[in-house]
């Protein structure tokens, strides 16, 4: 048995291996068939979330028959004793007899990325639920709440920075107080920014933006404005590669991918977040983008001009206490990274850290309707729970990050990649290109 689930693996790495490298040459002909089901005609896009939804109908009803609700079978189980990682056991929503341990699909090649020509699958998702549930439509909208918990996180923040000011930043205390309560604290501000970032505090564009600049302040580093680009495109194309700056880089992927790689990651995972964007895709600067560096330069400058240095010292450790090995900061391998052998892209969490965290957990209700306000995407999973109660879903943000350290079938590899749409084209000329030369020898040898 283990003798053939060993040979299942290889030949499974190996036909991830060639697949991956046929696409990266642009040697997609067996793939043009799912980029026709994907395809952007309007007909065939609601003729596929028809289908999608009959058959997320179906499932739904096997899920609910098979009575299976054992959820820490995969990803990020929440359990230290369970014994050997590898092979990993998976979910089966639609399995009839109801048995939750079947094995998933062989590992993938942990030599590349998961290199994919099918459709995100956010769009297609969300048009399926619309069609099935169109009252959706009335949970868009901004959330007023938003604001004032804001206030609330950044003025807790500021008067603790100053309460610091004479304490010793190397102190048991201040240490104490920078990762429990400011790392949390300035995650929450992390989420408050992506929230703000979609326009989901106020009507308008301009206060949403004034208010992911207060809401930066006591990060101490200017962010928000250079976030919105970012986040927006990594929406937009999702896992395109050069585009959506989520993505790990081949640098990331040759160096970090091994243990002590992945610890190093997960470790300063908040540089990586911060720095990749401007390697990978530079931005074109706005106004928003002076007045956020403006605004964050003189709130830096009074403070420590009148507080001292500490005050600055405990905001910048709590931002890195936020995005470092912190129980919130778990949600950011969670969200996308593949597991088990799944071609599943995004994962949610709906456990009790979302109460701290704007309910980013619930991940792939927002990819699929990024205009709904976080208060409101309960109620989008209780809309349509054949959509989403039928999918994995990770049990646990800190057991994520510990079984993407110490499990060997997850690391920097293990996202889903797609090229950007402007290579794609590229490839079909060059191709077009050698198949008319290719023609054209033919018509002259006859």
């Amino acid at each position: 048995m283990e003798a053939e689930l060993f040979k299942r693996k290889l030949s499974g790495s190996e036909a991830s291996r060639e697949r991956s490298e046929a696409i990266r040459r642009g040697e997609y002909d067996e793939c043009e068939s799912e980029l026709d089901d994907a395809g952007d005609g309007e007909e065939k896009a609601i003729q596929t979330a028809e289908m999608m939804a009959a058959k997320r109908k179906e499932g739904y009803i096997r899920f609910l028959t098979a009575k299976v609700s054992d959820f820490s079978l995969f990803g990020g189980a929440d359990s230290l004793t369970e014994g050997k990682r590898a092979p990993r056991r998976t979910f089966a929503a639609t399995n009839d007899k109801g048995d939750a341990s079947v094995y998933p699909a062989p590992p993938q090649d942990p030599s590349d990325f998961l290199w994919l020509m099918t459709e995100e699958p956010h769009r297609t998702r969300r048009m399926a639920i619309m069609k099935a549930h169109p009252e959706v439509t009335k949970l868009m909208g901004y959330e007023p709440l938003t604001k004032y918990i804001v206030l609330a996180v950044v003025s807790l923040q500021i008067y603790l920075s100053i309460y610091l000011r004479y304490t010793s930043p190397f102190s048991p205390w201040f240490i104490f107080i920078a990762y429990m309560i400011g790392g949390t604290a300035n995650h929450n501000l992390f989420l408050a920014i992506h929230e703000i970032t979609h326009n989901l505090a106020f009507p308008g564009v301009a206060p949403n933006r004034l208010l992911a600049i207060f809401a930066n302040l006591p990060i101490g580093i200017p962010y928000s404005a250079a976030f919105k680009g970012y986040h927006i495109e990594h929406h937009k194309f999702m896992g395109q590669d050069g585009i959506d700056t989520d993505l790990p880089t081949r640098f990331e992927l040759l160096f970090l991918n091994n243990v002590l790689g992945k610890v190093f990651f997960a470790t300063f995972q908040i540089l990586f977040y911060a720095l990749r964007p401007g390697f990978v895709r530079a931005q074109r600067l706005t106004k928003w983008h002076f007045l956020n560096l403006a605004v964050q330069l003189v709130f830096d400058y009074i403070l420590v001009s009148t507080f001292g240095v500490r005050p600055l010292v405990y905001l910048i450790m709590s931002s890195f206490f936020a995005g470092s090995l912190h129980p919130c900061a778990g949600h950011f391998i969670a969200e996308h990274y593949l597991w088990d052998g799944m071609e599943q892209e995004t994962f949610s969490y709906y456990g009790p850290l979302n109460i701290l965290a704007y309910n980013v957990g619930y991940h792939n209700e927002h990819h699929d309707f990024p205009s709904i306000p976080w208060s409101r995407l309960p109620a989008l999973r209780a809309l349509a729970p054949e959509f989403y109660d039928t999918i994995p879903s990770h049990p646990s943000w800190p057991m994520v990050t510990i079984n993407f350290i110490r499990d060997n079938e997850v690391g920097i590899f293990a996202r889903a990649k797609r090229l950007a749409k402007a290579k794609v084209t590229e490839q079909e000329k060059e191709m077009g290109k050698q198949v008319n030369g290719i023609e054209e020898e033919g018509d002259k040898s006859e």
